[in-house]
């Protein structure tokens, strides 16, 4: 008889093992898969938590590939915070080892369309479907994440629930306030039109009345096509653009190209997709783009 259950308790002790809820340290053990998740999932798990993030600090996110043991991470997470659609290899990954132990913030806010990301793109534009992953870049989605999240990691981890929810309110607090900051800084400005190395910014476009030009797509490691990068110098001409945008963590040399040509000068805007600063956070660099993109555009406070 005890032959016949030997393998039976085996099996159930390491299904049991497989996805822990806790930390060794007692915490909820939380898996973020880029920059802007793991800065929600520490603000409002607190001390209840312990967060790790599976991209490394100033790699692109996009395309992170995972080793064993970051795959092991998701199979053992009490939760998993990603975004679907974004890193494919975390999706893979999420889909065959976190089962029900995974918050998309995807599904907390309704996205835009990619192919609406730059709203000057020709017709052989390579966004021709799908939506757009940025949502962290409006302040007013990333409050409503959290508060989502909050929710997901109370069912996860129910006696630090309302703790949970009440870092989630101060944090959406802050959030709409800095929201309050972007609307103000800008309501009046000379241009309306940011020239971005990639289309990362379509939400901040939308939630504050800008008009996005992106001389790559939504993939920043996509080469713009030559016909791409004259119709983007001749628009920025005709719109007389003082500031062509380029990124921390790609190479400015696509934008500093366009920037010679029209006779303007590059800056960074910054897509917060990782951090290359242990010292900054998402508030400081976000008011960083504010302070950039009032003086590039001309805005009168």
């Amino acid at each position: 008889m005890m032959r016949r259950l030997l393998p039976a308790l085996v099996l159930l002790a390491a299904l049991t093992g497989c996805g822990g809820t806790s930390s060794d340290d007692g915490k909820l053990a939380v898996v973020t898969a880029f920059y802007p998740l793991q800065f929600i999932s520490e603000r409002v798990g607190g001390d209840a938590v312990s967060v790790s993030n599976l991209t490394k600090a100033g790699a692109e996110p996009h395309d992170v590939e995972l080793n064993a043991g970051q795959v092991g991470e998701i199979t053992e997470a009490g939760l998993v915070v990603y975004l679907h659609g974004f890193q494919p290899a975390v999706d893979d990954a999420v889909k065959q080892n976190a089962g029900d132990r995974a918050f998309d913030a995807a599904s907390a806010v309704p996205l835009l369309s990619a192919g609406d990301a730059d709203e000057h793109a020709d017709e052989h534009s390579e966004e021709s479907g799908g939506t757009d992953p940025h949502i962290w870049l409006d302040p007013n989605r990333l409050a409503t994440i959290a508060d989502k999240l909050a929710e997901r990691l109370g069912k996860a981890d129910p006696d630090h629930a309302a703790d949970y929810t009440a870092r989630a309110a101060a944090l959406h607090t802050e959030l709409t306030a800095l929201d309050g900051e972007f609307s103000k800084g800008l309501k009046t400005c000379a241009q309306r039109e940011i020239v971005t190395s990639h289309t990362a910014f379509h939400y901040l476009a939308d939630r504050y009345d800008l008009e996005q030009i992106g001389i790559t797509g939504i993939d920043p490691e996509a080469e713009p096509s030559p016909q791409r990068l004259a119709a983007v110098a001749a628009e920025a001409k005709e719109l007389g653009a003082t500031t062509i945008f380029f990124e921390t963590l790609v190479s400015p040399k696509v934008a500093e190209t366009i920037a010679r040509e029209v006779g303007a000068q590059t800056a960074v805007l910054d897509p917060l997709e990782g951090l290359t600063d242990e010292n900054l956070d998402y508030f400081t660099v976000m008011r960083t783009n504010l302070a950039t993109l009032t003086k590039a555009l001309e805005c009168q406070s």
